[in-house]
């Protein structure tokens, strides 16, 4: 008996998963980016045929993006069902006006989602239906946007996720014709994106415009296109090598941050490697070529001057860059003050509280808590309760002059010295300083006053507390 085309593509497709399903274990739970279109419905329909209905959970994502989203939910939970696996979906919001644009945050949001569902369902895998047509169209979109080879690598066929879920494109190396000749021969139904027309969107336009006229005169520019990403990765790969090299040598505080100095040590093209890699490895996503040769040019510029650090200017997905004491590090950027420096922040007015057993003191506009917790006397930072209900505890800014005695050196030094002494960098400066009446009691990163109080009268009367300031988290 001939075989039929149709049978052609099933068995192509089925041979597809089988590759895949080879690297798992026997017992590994597969999840199926499930959107209800042609591609994940015939990748639904193949796993399902090749691992089994028990081993499969379909995870769809509602992005509310078009009026059919719930349609399109209640076709695929439908599906599901009637396959007999596992069906989970989730809502996410997706802001039109993103800076990124509507595609990059609705994808951003999917993978958040998908991530979250794995996890729920003890995944080891997500099997995700990307074809051939979609890497042509990747690395062209790449190209025209000038992406390095990062870029240009387009989609690997398998990588990790943060989480450690295993992302598998079974299909990366088979046409859209093929999947579509599986789902006619197997009759399967599936739902239409109307965005799919829409060609203002970049991928669209590539897809309705660009793809039909190259194909006219190149017809075999989709396996061009994927050599080119092929060798783009190992290119890559190579890159990354040499970057985890350099990280070793440049790296400290378990990799958190680097030596300015050995960072500048690297020419151009290799330190800006080795940033890109770093930043990649701490979970940030990828800053442009601009972005990246700004910081460059910004950490060498104060390469002579490291006490300037607060100077430093870069912001990056809601961090900011830092370099205090020859250290380059990262830290969560404050929404609404630039917090540059000693003195840079805006004035505010002093705050008092008349203690009365509080736990916590609420400071909005220092964006922070103190926290007085139940101690010992021996505790760090720990002061008598009759000394914090003797006077107002008045929480205010620097004005400048203020001492503090460094118990260690038995002297009087001014908070600066002490700043500097400890090592906290000029932009951590912009604290509370916590007096109770006139006497400055506590000072956050230096820590209690002791000569405001008389330790030996204190521990002979009962109640101590610890002073803690914490301040917000802000995610930018």
């Amino acid at each position: 008996m001939t075989d039929h085309p149709e049978s052609d593509a099933g068995r192509i497709v089925l041979d597809a998963l089988g590759v895949v399903l080879s690297t798992l274990a026997n017992d590994a739970r597969i999840a199926i980016a499930y959107s209800g279109g042609l591609d994940s419905s015939v990748l639904l329909d193949a796993a399902v045929r090749a691992a089994g209905a028990a081993r499969i959970v379909a995870l769809h994502v509602h992005h509310g993006l078009s009026p059919d989203a719930n349609a399109w939910l209640a076709h695929c939970e439908a599906t599901a069902r009637a396959y007999g696996v596992t069906f989970d979906a989730r809502r996410v919001q997706v802001a039109r006006d993103n800076a990124a644009g509507v595609e990059a945050a609705a994808r951003d949001a999917r993978y958040r989602a998908l991530d979250a569902m794995c996890a729920a369902h003890g995944v080891q895998a997500l099997w995700l239906a990307h074809h051939a047509d979609d890497q042509a169209e990747t690395v062209l979109l790449q190209l025209l946007r000038g992406a390095g080879l990062a870029g240009l690598a387009a989609m690997a066929p398998a990588s990790a996720s943060a989480s450690g879920v295993a992302r598998m494109r079974p299909l990366l190396a088979l046409l859209r014709a093929q999947l579509e000749r599986y789902a006619r021969a197997h009759g399967l139904r599936w739902i239409d994106d109307e965005s799919n027309d829409d060609t203002r969107y970049a991928r669209n336009a590539l897809r309705h415009d660009v793809m039909p006229a190259l194909s006219g005169h190149f017809p075999g520019y989709r396996d061009a296109l994927a050599r080119t990403a092929a060798h783009a990765a190992s290119s890559q790969r190579l890159l990354d090598d040499l970057a985890r090299m350099d990280l070793r040598e440049v790296g400290c505080e378990g990799d958190s941050a680097l030596s300015h100095t050995a960072l500048l040590v690297l020419d151009e093209a290799r330190a800006l490697n080795l940033l890109r890699y770093w930043m990649r490895s701490l979970g940030l996503p990828a800053a442009s070529a601009a972005r990246l040769a700004d910081m460059l040019r910004q950490l060498r510029a104060i390469a002579r001057d490291d006490a300037n650090g607060h100077a430093l200017r870069v912001e990056h997905a809601g961090q900011r860059l830092r370099a205090y004491r020859g250290i380059v590090s990262w830290e969560a950027a404050w929404a609404g003050d630039e917090r540059g420096g000693e003195g840079a922040a805006l004035s505010r007015e002093p705050v008092s509280l008349n203690w009365a057993g509080e736990e916590i003191w609420r400071l909005p506009s220092w964006r922070g808590t103190y926290v007085f917790a139940p101690a010992t006397p021996d505790a760090a930072d720990a002061v008598p309760e009759h000394v914090l209900a003797s006077a107002p505890l008045i929480a205010r800014e620097r004005s400048g002059g203020e001492r503090l005695r460094d118990e260690a050196a038995n002297v009087s030094r001014t908070l600066k010295n002490l700043f500097q002494t400890r090592g906290v960098p000029a932009w951590e400066r912009d604290v509370p300083l916590l007096f109770v009446g006139e006497t400055l009691l506590f000072v956050p990163r230096i820590g209690v006053n002791r000569s405001a109080f008389c330790t030996a009268q204190s521990e002979s009367r009962a109640g101590w507390r610890r002073i803690e300031w914490r301040e917000d988290l802000v995610i930018a």
